[in-house]
C-alpha cells in the first residue's frame, strides 16, 4: 500500500484526531440549538411528541448520519440505548428509561430492528444489538416472519425491516429459523401473482379477513428490501433488465423482488410518485413511501432505474421534510445514497445540515467525499516538502504520547453479536 506524504497542517491534524480517540472520556455534546421541550427529551432528534416514534425517527437519524459519513453526538446514540428494555426489546417510547418494561411497555419489532441497524452502524454497542436480536428470534413466527407486535400475524413490513437488522449484522436470514421457514418464506406468502389484474407483483400488506392479498406500495417497496436482504441503507444494483412480471410456479425471493419493482415502476409512471388517501380526502402525495420506493428500484435494477421518482422528490420533497422533521429527512438521504445523489445537494437543500440540526450537535465528519479526498492528495503532494512525512511524525508523537495514556484503537470498532 502506497502512503502518500501530507503536509504538517495534515500531521497535526491527524494528531488531534488520535489524541481525541484517546482520551478516556468523551466530552458533553453541544446541546440542541432550541431548548428541550416537555415531550422532547435532551438528546432525541425533532420536537414533536416522541410517544410514537421516538426510536425510530432516532434510530433513522443516526442511520443516516453515519450514511452521509457524520459521527452521531454521543448524547444521541445513549438516548437510544437507554430505551431498550432488559428483554432486548425497543418500545416506540419510554418516558423513564430507568423503569423497568413490564407487560404494558408497547415492545414491538419494528422500533427494535431499526435501533439494531442504527446502532450496528455507529458501532460500539455489540452487547445491545446482540439482546435486541435475541429477543427478535425469540418472537418469531411459525410462518418464519414477524408481526408488528408479539404473536401477532406476520406482515410484509416488519419482516422486512427484521430482515434488514439481521443481514445488516452479518446474519442470515436464512438460516432464522422457526418450524422450518425461514423470513423470505414468510415473505413469499404475500406476493401477489402476475395474473391479478389490479396488483400483478406487488407486495400486500398481510392477507385481509378473508384471506385475500390486496396490492400496498408501501408493503411492496418493504418487500422488495426485504426479499433482496437489504435494509433501510440499501445500494444500488447493476443495471438490470426492464423490470417485468413473470409467474413462476414458485417464484425465488429475487424473482419476488423483480416483480415488485415491476409494480412499483407502473404505479409511479401515473403521477411520477405514490399516493395516499386521508380520512376520504383526496389523494396526496405520499413522500415518504416514494422515498422508500426509490430505495427499493435503485437495490433491485439499478439507480437509473428510479430516475423519475427520485427527480420527482428533489423538485417537490423539501418543504415536506421540513415540516415532518428527522425522520423523513433520513428517508431522503436514503433515496440520494441509493441512487449516488449528493444528499448535501438533494434539489438545491443539503439534507445532512437540515438533519443535524432537529437535534444535538454531531461529533463531526467520518470521512470527506472521494473527490474532495483526491484534490486535498493532490494539493498536498504539491505543498509537502517534508522528507520524511506525516506517518513518521504522527509515529514520533504516538511514541511520545504512550507515557500519558492508552491509545484506546478499538473504542469505535464494530462488535459482532
Amino acid at each position: 500500500m502506497n502512503v502518500r506524504r501530507r503536509s504538517s497542517a495534515a500531521a497535526l491534524a491527524a494528531i488531534a484526531v488520535i489524541g481525541a480517540a484517546a482520551a478516556p472520556a468523551v466530552a458533553a455534546d453541544p446541546s440542541p440549538s432550541s431548548s428541550p421541550s416537555r415531550t422532547a427529551p435532551s438528546g432525541l432528534y425533532g420536537t414533536t411528541d416522541p410517544q410514537y416514534d421516538g426510536v425510530w425517527r432516532q434510530s433513522l437519524a443516526l442511520l443516516a448520519q453515519d450514511t452521509a459519513g457524520v459521527v452521531p453526538s454521543s448524547t444521541a446514540v445513549k438516548w437510544l440505548t437507554d430505551q431498550q428494555c432488559a428483554n432486548g426489546a425497543f418500545a416506540p417510547f419510554r418516558a423513564d428509561p430507568a423503569a423497568d418494561c413490564d407487560a404494558k411497555t408497547p415492545i414491538d419489532t419494528n422500533n427494535t430492528a431499526a435501533a439494531v441497524q442504527a446502532l450496528w452502524a455507529v458501532g460500539g454497542h455489540g452487547d445491545v444489538v446482540k439482546s435486541a436480536l435475541g429477543w427478535l428470534k425469540s418472537v418469531q413466527n411459525e410462518d418464519g416472519g414477524w408481526g408488528y407486535s408479539p404473536a401477532t400475524p406476520s406482515d410484509a413490513n416488519s419482516t422486512s425491516v427484521v430482515v434488514g437488522a439481521l443481514t445488516a449484522t452479518e446474519t442470515d436470514p436464512e438460516k432464522v429459523v422457526k418450524d422450518g421457514k425461514s423470513p423470505y418464506d414468510a415473505l413469499l406468502t404475500f406476493a401477489l401473482p402476475c395474473a391479478d389484474d389490479k396488483g400483478a407483483g406487488a407486495f400486500a400488506f398481510q392477507p385481509d379477513k378473508d384471506g385475500k392479498l390486496l396490492p400496498n406500495a408501501d408493503a411492496t417497496a418493504a418487500g422488495v428490501l426485504g426479499a433482496l436482504g437489504e435494509g433501510l441503507v440499501a445500494e444500488a444494483a447493476d443495471k438490470a433488465d426492464a423490470a417485468s412480471c413473470t409467474d413462476a410456479d414458485k417464484p425465488t425471493r429475487e424473482g419476488a423482488a423483480a416483480n415488485a419493482a415491476a409494480y412499483l415502476t407502473a404505479t409511479l409512471a401515473k403521477e411520477g410518485h405514490l399516493v395516499s388517501a386521508l380520512g376520504g380526502s383526496a389523494d396526496q402525495p405520499d413522500y415518504g413511501n416514494t422515498a422508500d420506493a426509490v430505495v427499493a428500484l435503485a437495490a433491485q435494477g439499478g439507480a437509473d432505474k428510479a430516475a423519475g421518482p427520485l427527480a420527482w422528490l428533489e423538485r417537490n420533497a423539501a418543504k415536506w421534510a421540513a415540516e415532518s422533521g428527522p425522520a423523513a429527512y433520513a428517508q431522503l438521504i436514503f433515496a440520494a445514497h441509493a441512487t449516488g445523489t449528493d444528499p448535501r445537494d438533494f434539489g438545491g437543500t443539503d439534507l445532512v445540515e437540515k438533519l443535524n440540526a432537529t437535534g444535538p450537535a454531531p461529533q463531526g465528519v467520518a470521512a470527506k467525499d472521494t473527490a474532495s479526498a483526491n484534490a486535498d492528495e493532490k494539493s498536498d503532494e504539491k505543498d509537502d516538502d517534508s522528507p520524511f512525512g506525516v506517518w513518521w511524525f504522527v509515529g514520533v508523537c504516538l511514541v511520545f504520547g504512550i507515557g500519558i495514556g492508552f491509545l484506546l484503537s478499538n473504542r469505535n470498532k464494530k462488535q459482532q453479536p
